[in-house]
Formats: structure tokens, C-alpha cells, sequence
């Protein structure tokens, strides 16, 4: 059954010189964007302040996530010109925060990490003062990958997990696994970089509240140090439908729940993606520090998310 159109969704149409910009921009080098090709909601907000998430190794994905509307098929060649060109739009844009995305390349024998790995070099080498943040696919779980990744210092590596355990298989398709983005995030983690590992998930696919604390704590103890939650809008009526809009007091409980089961920053709302406004990351002190992740000491996910919810519950009591 089709659920009603909330009035908490809604967004302004697209306009002004900065948006404008972007978009003349963008196609001018010929780049790809998740903001269009995965029909972003706050495509109008950030293009209008000239940042954008882009979208390296084509733009045709060699999966087919039944929530994502970016064309899956047989994948581009691979542009060699194309971190230079996001170093440039980077420059052009005056970004100060750039976040690097990419399609799936399971026909890659890399996964595209090396792409990955020259876009950070270039970014960084035609704007020094430029933080990067990589979002980045599974890699089919291969660590040597992530670590290609990291070894050009992003200062950010993030995963998304997308959706809770049990719905892992009809969101994500048969091609991922729920505990293969989990080992992907464990090897950031591991890694000797100073990366602040990040990842994020949708909610509205009929998950419960149960769930979404097991998440977190199967991301927190994976080695995540930050966590994104977002409201799942179906960009198309190819892709599956929404089973529900979580109101916005839900998004209020489950940021509080993520700090209290130990994440150093969280973020959660209808309209939050993994990229939108990630640069106000950076600007927590813990994006400053010396990586704390080697030895670090964790709870068992059920302890620590039971602990959270029986907390959440005592303050709602009477």
C-alpha cells in the first residue's frame, strides 16, 4: 500500500547563480554527479552553495540495488583524465570539503580503488587545503582495496551499510552481504591511516527501532567512528516503494541513540544522505585528533544497544 506524502518532506526547486554554476560546471568537464543520477532531494540545496558529490568510474553501475535509480549495465571505460577534472571543479567551486563517490565496478580487478586512490592525490595536490572524504563500494570485501584507498590519505573513508540485517538481501541484492560491508569497514579501521571511518543507512524499508540499535552497534563495533541516518524517498517508480515515513522526532531519538552507544559524531533526519553537509564534520574536535581506533574497547552490540534502549525507555517513563 502507498504511503501518504508527509508534510515534512519537501523540498524547494532548483535555482540561483550557484546552482546555476554547478550545473554549467559539472557539465562543462564532462563529470558525474550522485546528485542527479541518484535524484538527491538536496541537490538544490548544495548545488546553490556550489558543492557537489562526485561520482568517479561512469556512471552506469554494475549492480542493481532495488532502491537506487543510477542506470545499472554494462559499466563505462574508465576516464584517466577524470581526477584531474574533479581536482579542477573542486578548485573552480571553492570547495572546501570534497566528497568523492563512484558506481559499483565489479568488472574492475581493483574495484576502481585505484581511481579512487589518484582522485584523492589529485584533489589534495591542486587544493591543499581541501579535506576528501570517499565513499566508497564494497570491493566484493577485499581489504587490499580499502587499503589502496587509504594509502592516499582521504580524510574520511566511508561505507554505507544502507539498511538493517534482515532487509539486507532485498535492498541491496543478492550480489552484497550485509556482513561483507561490515569486513569493509573493519579494514578501514585496521588501517594505519588517520581516517575517520564513516558509514549510513536508510530507514522507511520496514525496519524496527530494534534493528536500527543493532546496526549501529554492529557499525560501532566494526570500528565506525561516525554514522549517518537518513529517510529512505523512493527516487522513481522503478525502484521499491516506501514502507514508511519515520517522523522527524524518531530521527531525534535514533541521532541520541547513536551517541549514546558511543559514536564520536551522528547525524539523522529525512533529508540526511551520507555526503549532505558533511563538511560540519570536520569541524568537531574529534575530526582533529589522532585516530583512536587501535585497542579501542567495545561493548557486545545486544549489551550496548540494550543498555541504549533501556535508557530511552526510563527517560520516556512516567
Amino acid at each position: 500500500m502507498r504511503q501518504p506524502f508527509p508534510d515534512w518532506i519537501r523540498r524547494k526547486w532548483a535555482s540561483g547563480e550557484g546552482f546555476s554554476f554547478t550545473k554549467e560546471l559539472v557539465k562543462e568537464l564532462g563529470l558525474h554527479t550522485v546528485c542527479q543520477s541518484a535524484h538527491c532531494p538536496n541537490m538544490a540545496e548544495c548545488w546553490r552553495a556550489r558543492t557537489a558529490t562526485f561520482m568517479i568510474l561512469g556512471n552506469v553501475c554494475s549492480r542493481d540495488c532495488s532502491y537506487c535509480s543510477v542506470r545499472s549495465g554494462r559499466p563505462e571505460p574508465v576516464d584517466g583524465d577524470e581526477p584531474g577534472k574533479i581536482a579542477e571543479a573542486v578548485a573552480r567551486m571553492g570547495v572546501r570539503h570534497a566528497v568523492v563517490t563512484s558506481v559499483t565496478r565489479d568488472d574492475l580487478a581493483d574495484g576502481g580503488a585505484a581511481q579512487f586512490a589518484e582522485t584523492v592525490r589529485a584533489v589534495r595536490a591542486a587544493n591543499p587545503e581541501t579535506t576528501v572524504e570517499v565513499l566508497t563500494p564494497d570491493f566484493g570485501g577485499d581489504a587490499s582495496c580499502v587499503g589502496t584507498v587509504l594509502d592516499a590519505e582521504p580524510e574520511v573513508f566511508g561505507h554505507n551499510v544502507e539498511t538493517v540485517e534482515r532487509l539486507f538481501g532485498e535492498v541491496r541484492g543478492g550480489r552484497a552481504a550485509y556482513s561483507t560491508s561490515l569486513a569493509v569497514l573493519r579494514a578501514a579501521a585496521g588501517h594505519a591511516s588517520r581516517a575517520i571511518v564513516k558509514s549510513g543507512f536508510m530507514v522507511g524499508h520496514g525496519e524496527t527501532g530494534e534493528e536500527v540499535a543493532r546496526t549501529l552497534s554492529d557499525l560501532l563495533e566494526s570500528g565506525c567512528e561516525a554514522v549517518s541516518i537518513g529517510q529512505y524517498l523512493r527516487p522513481t517508480k522503478e525502484q521499491r516503494a516506501v514502507v514508511e515515513y519515520v517522523e522527524p522526532a524518531r530521527f531525534e531519538e535514533y541521532e541520541k541513540l547513536a551517541y549514546d552507544l558511543g559514536f564520536s559524531y551522528a547525524i539523522a533526519g529525512p533529508f540526511v544522505r551520507s555526503s549532505y553537509r558533511s563538511e560540519e564534520m570536520m569541524q568537531h574536535g574529534f575530526a582533529n585528533r589522532s585516530s583512536s581506533r587501535p585497542g579501542r574497547r567495545v561493548r557486545s552490540r545486544d549489551v550496548m544497544a540494550g543498555e541504549a534502549l533501556a535508557a530511552q525507555a526510563g527517560e520516556k517513563a512516567p
